[in-house]
Formats: structure tokens, sequence, C-alpha cells
């Protein structure tokens, strides 16, 4: 256990690495996983801490995690997935998305680049609104709404997600600049301005179907991310 500075009233608790065999289909690899959780800044030994996770609580919480591969900490190129939380796409497989496309998809770039992670953000889903009020969203876009109209009907912005804690257990386990995966270079811009070293994205288009179309013609529309030349199904 690493415990990591992080404001004047919390630290972040960071776990790993644990070895993690994974398999998807034909893909098959070993990530290395942490995962962190943040703690009253007096907790601040593996002891106090140990001895306060009974009554934390952490199961009705959902926690953040890395998947780590290759030499992360020393290689001189290393990518990166920020990766928000979809518990439809990344868990039931949705197609409303293209969530679970770029997860998957992020695993197999990062080990065929040789060094890499993915960073798995769990206070991520519906892009900073809960999966509660997602599943809202998802009733008003039923009803005609795209996705950053169903985020403003219900009083959030389009887009609330925040960085921090991601950037800063980054910086624990890397110090050199890393290439971010996204298509959308306001999350690059908004990772930089948490201190993320990063000089470049790789895109990451696919995973179109007839169900997640408009869903990926208002990513570029609203929310500034980089079209793909054609999108084909």
């Amino acid at each position: 256990m690493n415990i990591v500075s992080f404001n004047d009233k919390e630290n972040l608790a960071v776990v790993g690495p644990v070895k993690l065999p994974i398999k998807q289909g034909e893909f098959e690899t070993t990530f290395q996983w942490y995962t962190w959780a943040t703690v009253n800044n007096e907790m601040n030994t593996k002891e106090s801490i140990l001895q306060s996770i009974v009554n934390a609580d952490l199961a009705s919480k959902q926690q953040s995690s890395v998947l780590v591969y290759g030499d992360f900490a020393n290689a001189d190129d290393a990518i990166i997935r920020m990766h928000s939380i979809c518990h439809t796409g990344d868990i039931f497989g949705s197609q409303r998305c293209d969530c679970g496309y770029q997860l998957h998809e992020s695993m197999k770039m990062i080990k065929e680049h040789g060094c890499g992670a993915i960073f798995y953000l769990a206070n991520h889903e519906g892009r900073g609104i809960g999966l509660f009020s997602k599943s809202l969203a998802y009733i008003l876009q039923e009803e005609g709404y795209d996705t950053v109209e169903a985020n403003n009907a219900l009083g959030f912005e389009d887009d609330t997600r925040n960085y921090e804690e991601a950037v800063r257990v980054l910086e624990t386990l890397r110090a050199k600049p890393v290439t971010l995966i996204t298509n959308n270079p306001k999350k690059l811009a908004a990772l930089k301005s948490h201190g993320l070293l990063a000089h470049s994205h790789i895109p990451l288009w696919g995973g179109l179907t007839e169900t997640n179309r408009h869903y990926l013609e208002t990513k570029v529309k609203k929310s500034g991310h980089i079209p793909k030349e054609q999108l084909t199904v």
C-alpha cells in the first residue's frame, strides 16, 4: 500500500500491484492491477487504514482501478487510457455507446505497444452524473433527446468528470510523459490542466452500430470529438 498526499483533508491509499491474468475471447494477457480510495489525511499509515476498512462501508461505494502493462515506470514511451466507467457498455455489452469497445481495444493496443496503463474511473458514469441519473437520461434519449440534451434536462452539465485523483495516482506510477488514447481533445486539455504530462493523443474509433450512431455523431457535433473521416457500420 502506498499512501499519497492529495489535499488538505484527504490522502489516496493506493494498493498494488496485483498480478491480474485477463482473458476476453481470443485476447489474453496479464496486467498489474492497482486500485485506490480516498481516506482522511489523518490516516497516514497502512496500519491505520487497515483498522478502519471494516467500518468504511466500501462495498456501497465505487473505487477506481489501474491496469498497468510493461515497465510503466521506466519505459520512454507509454500509452494510457483514462476510461470512464460505463456499467451498461463495459459489463452488459450495451450497444447504445462505444465504451465497451474502447475499453477492450485499449487493452489490446497497450499490450501491442508494450507499455501502458488503463485508468478505470469509478465516479465517471454518464460523464459524472452516476448510474441512476444515467438511466433517467436514457429514458429522455428514448423520447428524442441526444446525450448532451438529456444530461442538461436533468440539471447536469454535459461533462462533470474530474481527473485530479487519476493524475495524482499516475504521478506515483510514472514521472515521464505519456500519450493518451482518446478521440476527445477536451479530455486531453482537461487532464493537462490537472498536470498530466502528455504531448499527444491516439484516436480510437470503432464499434459503430446502428444503435449508437447518433450517440457517436453527438460526440463529434457537441462534445468536440475529432471526427473519423467516415463512419460506416
